[in-house]
């Protein structure tokens, strides 16, 4: 793990993500998250429970500083995000790679140029990118639809093409926000087998979802958040 700027670092650990006694208010009176202490370990999967509101994407986007915290500490890979500078957000976002459940692809670009447009902003240059996009796409198992558009794919081949992009440039982390919930079951499950074996690259991985059966399968550490409170941090947990 590296740091990216001088204020803000913290000692090297195990952990990957560390939320201490973090709040977040929306006006004056809705609470988000309320008193959130967390610890995650570099190379976790952890699911992220909960009713609709409950705080999860909150959560979620408190990692890629799309929000800030009322108050509280928060860092990722030993980067302080309550002391990061607006300029350094775009080198937090190469660690933090994010996965949504509506993909978020470029309809006027073809699956190759959607996943390359993430490693443009790293300044790879043609050779590497061209080397890269390949590489990934195999592993993905979708090379054979570089050239379509994301108005010619299935909603599993939209979704793997989105997971591609955010895991292009080798991140520390990837966030996904229900990435399975526009799909149908037998799709939903091979995107989980393809997480899970991001996964096993040490990537850490935190999933918002409410698919109580892929949850109760994978017996992976469970989250349980109501009302922007954790009630409930199960190691091999279930879907409650």
């Amino acid at each position: 793990m590296t740091n990216l700027v001088k204020n803000g670092i913290v000692k090297s650990s195990l952990y990957m993500i560390r939320f201490e006694q973090t709040t977040k208010k929306y006006g004056t009176n809705t609470l988000a998250l309320e008193d959130v202490s967390l610890d995650i370990k570099q190379g976790e999967f952890v699911f992220i429970v909960g009713p609709s509101g409950a705080g999860k994407s909150t959560l979620l986007k408190i990692l890629t500083r799309e929000l800030t915290p009322t108050s509280g500490k928060i860092t990722v890979a030993d980067i302080d995000l309550t002391k990061l500078n607006d300029k350094d957000i775009p080198s937090l976002r190469r660690k933090v790679g994010v996965v949504f459940q509506d993909f978020k692809l470029l309809d006027d670009k073809t699956v190759f140029e959607n996943v390359a447009l993430a490693l443009e902003v790293l300044d790879k240059n043609d050779e590497e990118i061209n080397k890269m996009v390949e590489h990934i796409l195999k592993l993905v198992e979708i090379w054979d639809k570089k050239n379509l558009f994301p108005k010619q794919l299935s909603g599993g081949e939209a979704q793997r093409t989105a997971i591609a992009r955010a895991v292009v440039g080798k991140p520390d982390v990837l966030l996904a926000d229900e990435p399975t919930g526009d799909l149908d079951p037998k799709t939903a499950w091979s995107v989980l087998q393809l997480l899970n074996e991001i996964n096993s690259w040490g990537t850490t991985i935190l999933m918002a979802t409410h698919n109580q059966e892929i949850v109760n399968t994978l017996k992976k550490r469970v989250l349980v958040i109501k009302k922007g409170k954790i009630v409930k941090d199960s190691k091999e947990g279930k879907y409650e």
